[in-house]
């Protein structure tokens, strides 16, 4: 489901950032070609175009025929556009006359500059053209945070609410920190939202942090290492909430069906140890494939039952994860008119964080902390959920919009600091020039997707040998 879910939310988000170029060079009447939502090496799965009066569709195409050639339409049918949807998921582009990109090199161009090409247009209607997909990409994330605002509201937990403590990463332990404690202030500064203490205690470096360890309150010197240790770790999480595990439900042919768990349980200790959600994971980690007994609570009476967790270290069940459900937490509802700014809000702070955390890669062994498709995919949870897709949608939105951006040939930043150099030298690159620099572009490009996916592959070949 997850991959599911990552796929719908590329078609969206690559629809979107290419009508945004699509848009602005219609705006300045430049031909687009071709409209195409993911790549079409070899073959495409649909392609349509208006031509004659009527709209003309070919399924699974490999070869356009000539009669779709503009070269072969009625005049006024030459500026339309053909739309294909490719099957090669990574990305998608738009064909626009008189524009070097990875879809055209210096000797495809017309010999003679024509009126309707990109190429011809003023300095800053190019600009407009190459910053439309980064700029709808930024807009439309802002415009979803606030729409998920409208719709669902917000719930935050306040950090001294979660009475179960947090369980921290290895790095932290390391540190000093043990799981059950509370932050209660950093350097002296006292927090009291997790996401904040989180980015704090990740990334930042910080000297001192005070906890609440039990009933009485510790200091913890830190070594300023926790950033490269995080990084060398290939870090998920800092610190996280530790909750109850309460069952929603079994999987079929599992071991917690074959033992009789149902919806409601709540399980509470393994092997006679009581155990919190976090604790249980780590225990059946250890203990896979061997028999071990689980207390539960159901109906409010205390129960056991033996069983044997699986190969894979599970249980086979679904938990609540509703925090709300543990604790009180704090529901905040948004009117229509509210909504929006907060969401621009919402969506400026998360692109801070998320430019903020880049500088991991930065750190000792950092490249092995890029993701490629099964990262974004693991992102997504295992079962439809309407607030979760929306709210990552929105922040991949970001991240597109924040990597297009990046000035290197081939992405829509590369385009934008040649157009901004003509615009201040008063000197255009040549188009043998901006074909050199988007081969060189497009290499980086490929090796650097080739790293992050390798990656991907790498972990998880890691988990079974």
């Amino acid at each position: 489901m997850n991959w599911i879910a990552l796929l719908l939310s590329l078609t969206l988000l690559v629809a979107t950032h290419e009508l945004g170029h699509l848009a602005f060079a219609k705006l300045f009447h430049t031909r687009v070609r071709r409209y195409y939502i993911f790549f079409n090496w070899k073959f495409s799965i649909l392609k349509a175009k208006k031509f004659d009066g009527k709209w003309h569709f070919l399924w699974f195409n490999a070869q356009t025929p000539d009669s779709w050639d503009e070269k072969n339409l009625r005049p006024e049918d030459q500026d339309n556009t053909l739309w294909g949807l490719g099957w090669i998921p990574l990305g998608g582009y738009c064909d626009i006359a008189g524009m070097i990109d990875e879809t055209k090199k210096e000797e495809d161009l017309e010999k003679i500059p024509q009126p309707w090409e990109y190429r011809t247009k003023p300095a800053w209607q190019r600009l407009l053209i190459i910053s439309g997909g980064v700029l709808v990409n930024f807009v439309s994330a802002l415009l979803l945070y606030g729409i998920i605002l409208f719709s669902w509201g917000k719930d935050e937990l306040p950090l001294h609410n979660a009475t179960y403590g947090y369980q921290y990463h290895e790095v932290m332990l390391n540190e000093g920190f043990r799981n059950g404690d509370i932050p209660l202030a950093i350097d002296g500064r006292e927090f009291t939202r997790i996401d904040s203490t989180v980015k704090s205690l990740g990334l930042d470096n910080p000297k001192t942090v005070t906890v609440l360890r039990g009933d009485t309150t510790v200091d913890i010197h830190l070594s300023g290492n926790i950033l490269s240790n995080l990084s060398r770790k290939q870090a998920k999480y800092v610190l996280t909430p530790r909750i109850p595990f309460v069952v929603t439900s079994t999987v079929a042919g599992s071991p917690a069906e074959r033992a009789g768990l149902r919806e409601g349980d709540s399980l509470v200790s393994f092997n006679g140890q009581e155990m919190l959600y976090q604790d249980f994971k780590e225990a059946l980690e250890k203990n896979k494939g061997k028999e071990a007994t689980v207390g539960f609570y159901r109906d409010g009476q205390l129960q056991s039952v033996r069983l044997t967790v699986s190969d894979n270290g599970t249980l086979g069940v679904h938990f609540d994860q509703e925090l709300s459900h543990f604790f009180d937490v704090n529901h905040l509802d948004y009117g229509f008119f509210e909504a929006f700014p907060a969401g621009i809000s919402e969506g400026w702070e998360t692109l801070v964080t998320y430019v903020s955390s880049l500088k991991m890669l930065f750190q000792p062994g950092g490249v092995q902390n890029l993701g490629g498709f099964g990262a974004m995919a693991s992102l997504f949870p295992d079962h439809w959920n309407w607030h979760a897709f929306w709210n990552l949608t929105a922040l991949l939105a970001l991240i597109l919009a924040f990597m297009n951006i990046i000035p290197i040939p081939g992405l829509d930043g590369g385009h934008i600091i040649f157009t901004l150099w003509e615009i201040i030298t008063r000197k255009k690159p040549s188009d043998k020039f901006l074909s050199y620099a988007q081969n060189v572009g497009m290499f980086l490009l490929l090796a650097l997707m080739i790293l992050a996916n390798g990656n991907d592959l790498w972990r998880w070949l890691s988990q079974y040998f």
